[in-house]
């Protein structure tokens, strides 16, 4: 599957050249766009979820924010009910395994 840029939530393909402003919404799930779930530098591993430094600290990472280094990031979407957490991986590996 292509990389693209999309909806944080939905996975509606975003085809404008650039990125999205604040005020700018997925026409189809009506979540906010400029967000840092969307963002290149977003990392949930780093402080404070952001690996550009000279960013202010975003307590609410799926709401629109005024982040001056906002970069819109491509990627394959995966769907909700397949981005499964590490957890639950191992847990039905672990189940296979053991015949459950």
């Amino acid at each position: 599957m292509a990389l693209t840029k999309h909806c944080w939530k939905c996975g509606t393909e975003y085809k404008l050249p650039g990125g999205p402003g604040r005020s700018e919404s997925c026409h189809t799930c009506g979540s906010d766009l400029k967000v840092c779930l969307n963002c290149v530098s977003y990392d949930r591993t780093v402080a404070y979820q952001c690996r550009d430094r000279r960013a202010d600290p975003v307590a609410e990472k799926h709401l629109a924010n005024y982040c001056e280094y906002f970069d819109m990031i491509r990627r394959e979407y995966v769907p909700p009910a397949e981005d499964r957490s590490r957890e639950d991986k191992a847990r039905d590996t672990l189940k296979k395994l053991l015949g459950d």
